[in-house]
């Protein structure tokens, strides 16, 4: 009993860092679930909800519908990372206005040691891996320089958000947080929603959401299925595109009517992007800054060791090639290799 607990405690404490990415613009809850072991498991799991799934909980066979979608794994993941959301939205909100540079600094550093760490699941590197890698990671670079949209409260606009959000939220390297940021919404939905109960604005999301996730993640499991290794060479360039979102040094654009900077209700600015720029000299905040991303790279190369530890594997990405489950990709040769899905 005690060892269930404790699995399933560990469950949810992985879904909390992945809601607290997913309030983060930049920072994709989908690399997370790729960094503790549970991304795949997740998708196979979120694919599972079916036609089968449905008729199995509406004849009241709630143990095989529980089987067949792994109910208690998709409450903890899906549980910590709402409980995560409710609880750091102010947290973070006060973090990034006080210590931005420092917060920018730590996700940095942790998400370059996931290019590696991701990068080396990558059976074999072949032209076509690195062409597929550097387009992930032009298209991630691409993004942060695109412009925000205006903010718009339509019902259906906000499914909308609610479905693209989530699908790359769930997709490593691209951050919903800043899928939102750029259709205009993410004060409204990621902060002021959230932080005052809006139902109007979190239900048409929530549909949106589940909607996504339900569609999406059959094509991922597909694509994981059929293309492993192209797969995560592109995602590996996505979560190095996005260090052009993380860059801790830079300065807020304020999007501007005319002459004037146009401001939020509450009457804060609206930022439409950022300019990046390098330190000029070595200040106590840089030392600082540099410092916590080596705090970053080191946290997930302790990550990487525990996983390395449990699996009784070898070498970088060990937590991301011992999946419980019943995939099957093709290794060198003729010989395949069993996938099994880490609880």
């Amino acid at each position: 009993m005690q060892k269930y607990f404790q699995k399933y405690l560990t469950l949810t404490a992985k879904g909390f860092t992945m809601g607290a990415a997913n309030v983060i613009p930049g920072v994709s809850g989908g690399t997370i679930a790729l960094l503790t072991g549970v991304f795949e498991k997740l998708i196979h799991s979120v694919k599972s909800v079916d036609h089968i799934a449905i008729t199995f909980f509406l004849k009241g066979k709630f143990n095989s519908f529980s089987s067949r979608i792994n109910l208690p794994f998709l409450l903890a993941i899906f549980g910590g990372a709402v409980l995560s959301i409710f609880t750091l939205a102010r947290i973070l909100a006060w973090l990034f206005h006080n210590y931005p540079v420092y917060i920018w600094a730590y996700f940095f550093g942790l998400i370059i040691a996931s290019v590696y760490f991701v990068g080396k699941t990558v059976e074999r590197w072949s032209i076509s891996a690195y062409s597929i890698f550097i387009a992930g990671a032009l298209l991630a670079v691409w993004i942060s320089y695109m412009s925000p949209a205006p903010g718009n409260e339509n019902f259906f606009y906000l499914i909308l958000n609610g479905m693209v959000a989530v699908c790359s939220m769930i997709l490593p390297g691209l951050s919903g947080s800043f899928i939102l940021i750029l259709m205009g919404n993410y004060e409204l939905v990621a902060i002021e929603a959230i932080n005052e109960l809006r139902l109007d604005i979190l239900f048409p999301v929530f549909i949106g959401i589940v909607g996504g996730l339900l569609i999406f993640s059959r094509f991922l499991s597909w694509v994981f299925k059929k293309f492993r290794n192209i797969t995560l060479a592109v995602l590996t360039g996505f979560i190095a595109g996005s260090l052009a979102i993380l860059w801790p040094w830079k300065v807020p654009v304020y999007k501007t009517d005319g002459m004037e900077i146009v401001t939020k209700p509450d009457g804060t600015p609206v930022i439409q992007g950022y300019d990046r720029y390098i330190p000029e000299a070595l200040t106590t905040e840089v030392i600082l800054a540099v410092l916590l991303m080596a705090a970053g790279f080191l946290t997930l190369w302790l990550i990487e060791k525990a996983a390395e530890k449990k699996t009784g594997m070898k070498g970088a990405g060990s937590q991301f090639n011992s999946f419980h489950g019943f995939f099957k990709f093709p290794c060198t040769g003729k010989k395949f290799i069993n996938i099994h899905f880490l609880e």
